[in-house]
């Protein structure tokens, strides 16, 4: 998977099939993979940046949402990290987060991430170097844990 191509978007500048591309994923994997019913869309994508990870064909492989302090908490935040199920295991999960974190660190240096991850990712984001914070929860029905990394 070496040929993906990586792009960031600000919401009012995705082309329209990105944008579809985006929440058809997030759809496959977050409902449809996961078998959880929420609401994706979740009115933070407008303020957000948005990392996409397209190979040779133009198919979106992997997501990842850079969120701004004061949105989802009072830290800036990355999230909806997801990578199509038949491209895992070839790093792009690990290099859409190095590649968020040095846009967070442009965006906001010397600042505490915040995430909110999927307890079976927690030793994947301990590697990348979030330490948990608190007791793991649940949100929609699926094990979370608080993660914090200082830039």
């Amino acid at each position: 998977m070496t040929n993906v191509g990586w792009t960031w978007h600000r919401f009012t500048d995705l082309p329209p099939a990105t944008l579809y591309a985006i929440l058809e994923l997030r759809s496959r994997i977050f409902v449809v993979e996961q078998n959880c019913v929420f609401l994706d869309m979740d009115g933070a994508d407008s303020v957000c940046e948005h990392l996409c990870g397209f190979d040779e064909n133009n198919r979106l492989l992997a997501y990842l949402r850079l969120v701004p302090p004061g949105v989802k908490c009072v830290e800036p935040s990355l999230g909806r990290l997801v990578v199509a199920q038949d491209a895992r295991r070839h790093g792009l999960a690990r290099r859409a987060i190095e590649l968020g974190l040095e846009r967070l660190s442009e965006r906001y240096p010397n600042q505490t991430i915040r995430i909110g991850g999927q307890r079976y990712m927690e030793t994947f984001y301990s590697s990348m170097g979030f330490v948990a914070t608190g007791e793991p929860y649940l949100e929609d029905g699926i094990p979370h844990v608080e993660m914090l990394r200082k830039l």
